[in-house]
């Protein structure tokens, strides 16, 4: 109760979930969503206690401006939980950077808006950061030297298998770096 959350992919298979959960234990619960009107459709079957925010996880930008509002509202941000991802996409694409976009999406756009985050988080002495990852880590080490598939052919899975891979190591990391302000958490799921 009196929890404030953010819940990436919170309009959603198993975001949509953490945020009903979350909003039922009387937490206060913030979506960021790119397709806002959709978003608020998933959770108005739900009922109260969610509220939708305009967010894009390719855009560094939309990240930047979430994040101010939330850190300048001098709230602290009690869970963050990096939920949202696309899966295995048949053909390559690439984000306004360059970056494709799996990774982009499943891991940089989290590693930014947690980084940009980070002064709520301190602000609640304690607060929980937790990543989804899933089991298709497995199809994929991170490939330092070309994760944008810019010298290997493209191949949906290993490129979804990095993201994850990437999701599990930077929840690692984090806990370690912030271990006197946060903890971080990797959740792992079937895919």
């Amino acid at each position: 109760t009196g929890k404030l959350a953010i819940v990436t992919g919170g309009y959603a298979g198993l975001g949509l979930e953490a945020a009903r959960t979350l909003a039922s234990a009387v937490a206060r619960v913030i979506v960021p969503a790119r397709d806002v009107d959709r978003a608020r459709r998933a959770i108005a079957e739900i009922g109260g206690g969610i509220e939708v925010r305009p967010m894009d996880l390719t855009d560094p930008a939309s990240i930047d401006a979430f994040s101010c509002d939330i850190v300048r509202s001098g709230l602290p941000l009690h869970i963050l939980l990096n939920s949202a991802g696309i899966m295995a996409l048949p053909e390559l694409s690439r984000d306004s950077r360059g970056n494709e976009l799996q990774f982009s999406t499943n891991h940089l756009g989290h590693f930014q808006l947690t980084l940009r985050l980070w002064p709520a988080l301190v602000r609640a002495r304690g607060a929980r950061v937790v990543s989804v990852s899933s089991m298709g880590h497995r199809f994929s080490d991170i490939v330092w030297d070309d994760f944008n598939f810019e010298r290997r052919p493209y191949d949906g899975w290993s490129a979804y298998g990095q993201s994850k891979t990437a999701n599990i190591l930077f929840a690692v990391e984090l806990d370690r770096r912030g271990r006197d302000a946060v903890d971080a958490y990797p959740l792992r799921t079937e895919l």
